[in-house]
């Protein structure tokens, strides 16, 4: 049974972008997902990523045209400029990370709402009660949005030194083995490898 290694920030516009396909993806391929929630700045800055702001204005103003062209694409709502953008991924990260151990919900349902929170109901999933309303939708306890932070923080360090090290430098990346698929636009790329 093939491995997925699916490295994220729940942050990412382009994570939010990618749906719950990877999970459709893995069902049709009989493939396990592990969900490795990064912290994308140290993956910048040890891969040459340059963060948003010090990006030059063409490359930005493509962002907001390539973010809507691909919303509609998918046929999900998205707000370019959200009002909690950007925001500490990390307790979200956490919770993510709480609810894979703790088993029992649906992860890529937690991991889609906690983006769609952000890029289209403007809401901040650095609170606790945006997390905790994420967690209950999918089918977990709300308790993990404020429970195992530490345990947490020390597996999203640890995830984004693996995330590295496998040649990942973006979000939402697959890695499969020693193939690495970066973006949502690679998720077809992803179905024909695991084919």
């Amino acid at each position: 049974m093939a491995q997925i290694d699916y490295f994220f920030t729940p942050l990412s516009p382009y994570t939010y972008l990618a749906g719950t396909r990877l999970e459709q993806i893995a069902a049709q391929s009989g493939a396990d997902i592990t969900y490795r929630p990064i912290l994308l700045a140290k993956v910048f800055e040890a891969t040459g990523g340059v963060a948003l702001p010090q990006r030059h204005e063409s490359r930005q103003a493509y962002r907001f045209q390539d973010l809507a062209r691909s919303a509609a694409m998918e046929g999900l709502a998205i707000n370019l400029r959200p009002a909690h953008f950007p925001t500490n991924p990390v307790p979200a990260s956490c919770a993510i990370i709480a609810a894979q151990d703790a088993g029992g919900g649906n992860l890529g349902a937690l991991c889609h709402s906690l983006c769609r929170a952000v890029w289209a109901e403007e809401r901040d999933i650095s609170q606790d009660e945006v997390i905790a309303a994420c967690l209950t939708a999918a089918g977990f306890d709300a308790g993990l949005a404020t429970s195992g932070m530490l345990s947490g923080v020390d597996v999203l360090e640890r995830n984004t030194q693996d995330a590295i090290k496998a040649g990942v430098f973006g979000s939402p990346s697959y890695v499969v083995g020693d193939q690495v698929f970066w973006g949502h636009d690679r998720l077809a790329h992803l179905a024909a490898h695991l084919g």
